[in-house]
């Protein structure tokens, strides 16, 4: 499957936020992101995330990159 189709990967970001309180806007504060560009990946829009990106999420939500993102088979 060519890079430009859809994937399968899952974004489980409102999940995480919802467990720890926290907001999207707070979390964007916080890693320093446009809540728009966080918004994007919580909603599975995205295309892309830099790692520097997914180890801030994840220090804030102090997660693995496996309790934010799955792969869906489909």
């Amino acid at each position: 499957m060519p890079p430009e189709e859809s994937h399968q990967i899952k974004v489980h970001l409102d999940r995480l936020l919802e467990e720890r309180g926290m907001t999207l806007t707070e979390l964007a504060e916080r890693v320093g992101v446009t809540v728009v560009n966080l918004s994007i990946l919580k909603n599975d829009r995205a295309k892309a995330i830099r790692f520097t990106t997914l180890s801030a999420i994840c220090r804030e939500l102090d997660c693995q990159p496996g309790d934010l993102l799955s792969f869906d088979e489909p």
